[in-house]
């Protein structure tokens, strides 16, 4: 084993939801040699397993059982602000494009619009344990450009 192999730094991340096959599939896309990552399923247990492990990173479902994604963002802001908590680091996972101002008003630093894909977790994870934050633009509405070219009538041919 070399050195450097020895002095890797573990990152620990904590996923939240009460969907199994949710949790499955992120830990399956985030897990790594240099990264430990922890699964519970209710908002209190990730309050309580943040006050005992100051995790780097914690991905929380916004629809969980009676304290779901919003609750539990706003609830670890709250106990930052009186120093119970050291900062850590939020992705909410959404359900529609709306929640994206729920995500914004609880704190979260990042924020993904199901259903999930493994390359814009995995953008999503490492640019939050790298201090960053992360917006999925997949919420935005698709620009249409309207006048941008010569317009057709019914029954005419496009110029060549």
């Amino acid at each position: 084993m070399a050195l450097s192999d020895s002095l890797a730094i573990v990152q620990t991340i904590l996923v939240a939801s009460d969907a199994p096959t949710l949790r499955n599939e992120i830990v399956a896309v985030i897990s790594g040699p240099d990264v430990e990552v922890h699964t519970v399923t209710s908002g209190p247990t990730v309050i309580a397993f943040v006050v005992e492990n100051s995790p780097d990173l914690v991905i929380v479902d916004m629809q969980m059982g009676n304290m779901g994604g919003m609750a539990v963002c706003l609830e670890l802001r709250l106990q930052e602000s009186y120093d119970a908590v050291d900062h850590t680091p939020v992705l909410m996972l959404l359900d529609r494009r709306p929640d994206v101002f729920l995500a914004k008003r609880s704190g979260a630093e990042g924020w993904l619009v199901k259903p999930l894909d493994p390359l814009r977790l995995r953008r999503a994870t490492k640019s939050l344990l790298q201090d960053g934050i992360y917006h999925d633009d997949s919420f935005m509405p698709v620009p249409v450009l309207v006048g941008a070219g010569p317009q057709l009538q019914a029954g005419s041919q496009p110029a060549s």
